[in-house]
């Protein structure tokens, strides 16, 4: 594991956990296949050999219950979501370089060779161990075949997660009073031999690990305090027929089937296999990144990172693979300030967003640019048509055809003299920070970057107003001109990994060859072609009216739902066997309200401001606690907050927030703290302005 700056001369793979062959891709699925498409495009950019590999992941006991409540065969079920999924995710240019699934004879070989190893060194033991059993059906209940309570924090747990409270991995025997959901009878507990895989053993070597992690801090904060809390050995066999059968010696017959997620993760090595079987090993060999020192970098869902951050690299280790360089684990995604529910029909399904006749890349742009990459982000389609139109439509479409029509009417295209010093300049500084971007995991910044330019050269030619210059100084007029068809392109160099089929398109309208998507980073100062046509606009606005109808079928639809009473449990999962959890808490996990009133007048006491924060580091030896530096406009304050584990740090210079400024000052390990961030919730969601509110503006 590496960490150079990208791009470095190994070759990387990109992946994202694989989508459960089991229901509809809706928008909080395709924010993680968007972003690792993104950085794998803008790797690519830097000049960097790549390859984004992922596949559908066929197992596990939900695929089972399903397949059985169709009355077909589980691989017949998840084969035809397998195939819907290939079909999907070119129409968001979500390009894979191989799509495999967990069931293809490339992963089963790959899985139970790696098993086979970890069990010649020693890492595999046989367990005695308590699994439900249904006796009115007859049969043991592995994982989701079983519901109870989480021994750990009391909440309603599935059998291998505790997904509605503590999100603790269960092993099989932990959920306290087990409910069989075959008959939905008490179940009861009986011995069984299983397979274990000592995790414990590596707890030295995870530690070491995560200290050289990159990604996002959730990925490298929240397990740490799963190896303090001591290590369990995992369960890695289930009672069941569908999966990859435990390789017993030289027989691969078995009575048990590997954990689905042992598989999973797997597939990423077998997809790159593919990968290199298919282009062949010169152009890129699926050892130098897995066997070698290649760089990995893993995009998930943060409901999964125990998996990706600790049973995943210690099977690497342990069977001689090399270990994940990175590990970016998003947050969710919200539907107008509520979860995403799949059972109250409260989501975007990739296919309406299709069928609604929306540009995949307007997506695209709204997902990789609104908040940081492990923040929640909330979608309706108000603030969609306000990013659409603000930003793609006001500020890049504008800035793309005005230019473009101005040098094509004027001088036919682009005129014949250099780009300013100035301009290229600023381009450079563009570059630099798209480098810098994704040296920081930040998708986010990668979007800005290519947004901020085009509104400077908006600016730019306002300011210049080349109009009036093509009689009273043709010379200065041409300059003004020529420098803003260089931004044009640079844009376009610049966005074509968050928006590559509207990148591409003004590419062509500049009359380049190729595609945008094999330009590097330094085509943004090379000349554009002397002659172009005559250019269209690229972006549409979104109207009111629009915004009213789409909102109104949303609510008409999860009102429907709700009313059918469907209180079926939530499967909003962006990754293997589980469940997407939604980070919006029922009423009866809310804190009760204060009975106690205050009056206008204490209100009126609070001086609460509009701040922007300028720097956030976090404190030595404070394992929850950042200092920060916020604009507040009269002034920058020094604020200590608690976020260290909960922010991604490094992305939040340049965000907004809401800071209660008349607190009195007090000191935390030795850091004076100015004021007061203010922020929902446990995972500390920080309070933002909806609109423009300029920093230092008061909350009133």
């Amino acid at each position: 594991m590496h960490n150079d700056e990208f791009p470095t001369d190994r070759p990387a793979v990109v992946t994202c956990g694989l989508p459960y062959a089991n229901g509809d891709l809706h928008i909080g699925h395709l924010r993680g296949y968007i972003g690792a498409d993104t950085f794998t495009r803008a790797l690519e950019t830097l000049g960097q050999t790549t390859a984004y590999v992922c596949g559908s992941d066929m197992h596990g006991t939900p695929v089972a219950v399903n397949a059985e409540k169709e009355g077909i065969d589980p691989e017949e079920f998840a084969l035809e979501w397998h195939h819907q999924y290939e079909e999907t995710f070119p129409k968001f240019n979500v390009e894979f370089d191989n799509y495999g699934h967990t069931h293809d004879e490339t992963n089963v070989e790959t899985t139970q060779e790696i098993v086979r190893t970890l069990d010649e060194e020693g890492h595999i033991y046989e367990k005695e161990i308590q699994v439900a059993y249904d006796p009115d059906a007859d049969q043991y209940l592995p994982d989701r075949y079983v519901e109870g309570t989480c021994p750990y924090c009391g909440e309603k747990a599935r059998g291998d997660e505790c997904d509605e409270g503590c999100q603790r991995h269960l092993e099989p025997g932990e959920v306290e009073n087990p409910t069989s959901t075959i008959t939905g009878n008490p179940a009861e507990y009986r011995e069984r031999t299983h397979k274990f895989f000592e995790v414990s053993e590596f707890a030295d070597y995870l530690t070491d690990f995560l200290d050289g992690l990159e990604g996002t801090s959730n990925a490298r904060n929240q397990p740490r305090q799963w190896i303090e809390d001591g290590l369990q050995d995992w369960c890695i066999t289930r009672d069941m027929d569908w999966g990859i059968n435990y390789p017993d010696g030289d027989d691969e017959e078995s009575d048990l089937v590997l954990y689905v997620w042992v598989d999973a993760p797997i597939e990423y090595i077998s997809s790159t296999k593919q990968y290199t079987d298919r282009v062949g090993a010169a152009e890129y060999d699926w050892e130098d990144v897995w066997r070698a020192d290649g760089d990995i970098v893993h995009f998930i869902g943060r409901d999964i990172i125990q998996h990706h951050a600790i049973f995943w690299p210690a099977m690497l280790e342990g069977a001689g693979y090399n270990a994940p360089r990175g590990i970016a684990a998003t947050g969710f995604i919200t539907i107008n300030g509520k979860g995403l529910s799949t059972s109250r029909n409260r989501a975007i399904w990739a296919k309406e967003y299709l069928e609604e006749g929306f540009h995949p890349d307007l997506l695209r742009y709204y997902l990789m640019t609104t908040g940081g990459l492990q923040q929640d982000v909330d979608f309706s389609w108000d603030a969609f048509q306000e990013k659409v139109n603000g930003e793609l439509v006001g500020t890049v479409g504008n800035f793309w055809y005005r230019s473009l029509l101005f040098a094509y009417r004027n001088y036919e295209g682009t005129p014949d003299t250099e780009v300013s010093d100035d301009v290229a300049e600023r381009i450079e500084g563009a570059i630099g920070e798209v480098r810098e971007s994704v040296t920081d995991y930040s998708l986010r910044g990668i979007g800005q970057a290519a947004t901020r330019l085009a509104q400077f050269g908006n600016e730019y030619i306002q300011r210049n107003e080349p109009w009036k210059l093509t009689d009273d100084d043709p010379e200065q007029a041409a300059q003004v001109i020529r420098d803003c068809v260089q931004i044009a392109k640079a844009v376009g160099v610049l966005l074509e990994p968050i928006a590559p089929e509207k990148a591409q398109k003004l590419w062509e309208q500049l009359g380049e060859d190729g595609a945008v998507a094999d330009a590097h980073l330094e085509a943004a100062l090379e000349a554009p072609p002397r002659t172009f046509d005559e250019p269209g606009e690229l972006f549409e606005k979104i109207e009111d009216e629009r915004v009213e109808e789409l909102t109104e079928k949303l609510e008409a639809r999860v009102e429907a739902a709700t009313d059918d009473g469907d209180d079926e449990a939530e499967t909003e999962s962006d990754d293997t066997d589980a469940d997407e959890a939604t980070d919006m808490a029922d009423t009866d996990d809310l804190e009760p309200l204060l009975e106690d009133r205050i009056g206008f007048d204490d209100f009126q006491d609070l001086d609460i401001r509009v701040g922007q924060i300028e720097a956030a580091e976090g404190i030595e030896g404070a394992d929850d606690l950042a200092r920060l530096e916020v604009d507040i406009g009269f002034e920058t304050r020094q604020v200590v907050a608690g976020i260290k584990q909960l922010h991604d740090l490094e992305e939040l210079p340049g965000e907004k927030c809401i800071l209660l400024a008349n607190m009195e000052p007090a000191e935390l390990f030795g850091v004076e703290s100015n004021g007061m961030i203010l922020a929902a919730g446990d995972e500390a969601d920080l309070l933002t302005t909806h609109g423009d509110a300029v920093v230092g503006e008061k909350v009133q």
